[in-house]
């Protein structure tokens, strides 16, 4: 069976899977998987130049907010 956000190994009960994978320039797009659900990726079209975050709330695993922050251009 495959593993939460496609990770090699599974995580205990109660804990939240996720995988972050920051890009290659502009060749590779940034993405943040959590709990087996894709919150930011060049595929959802939702990534940036400079910080791309998700803020999600550690008690129930709930996405809040997916942002990214241009840290070239102020």
């Amino acid at each position: 069976p495959q593993n939460k956000c496609r990770n090699q190994r599974s995580c205990p009960h109660n804990y939240f899977a996720f995988k972050i994978i920051s890009g290659a320039a502009n060749v590779v797009g940034p993405s943040i998987c959590f709990d087996d659900m894709v919150l930011l990726s060049s595929v959802k079209n939702n990534i940036g130049r400079g910080l791309n975050i998700a803020l999600v709330n550690g008690t129930s695993g709930q996405p809040l907010k997916v942002d990214t922050f241009d840290m070239y251009s102020g």
